[in-house]
């Protein structure tokens, strides 16, 4: 299984935290495809608390957390 963490925004109409099965999703683009989220949508990207890209080949038990653009001043 995959553990998806929405941050902020992100969890609109989502929950917080997802399980998914690691033999239907290979990166975190295919999560995103899948939650109806756009990569722009998406500031930071962690798997297993490092940064990776959309492409980055995930295994089971991995952890990714997306966050979206922080505002504010």
């Amino acid at each position: 299984m995959i553990e998806v963490r929405l941050f902020a925004t992100l969890r609109q109409g989502r929950e917080k935290s997802i399980m998914l099965d690691s033999k239907d999703f290979s990166t975190p683009g295919d999560i995103l495809k899948h939650l109806d989220i756009i990569p722009g949508e998406v500031s930071i990207l962690l798997v297993n608390g490092f940064h990776k890209t959309l492409d980055e080949k995930l295994e089971d038990g991995d952890v990714v957390a997306l966050f979206p653009p922080v505002g504010g001043g």
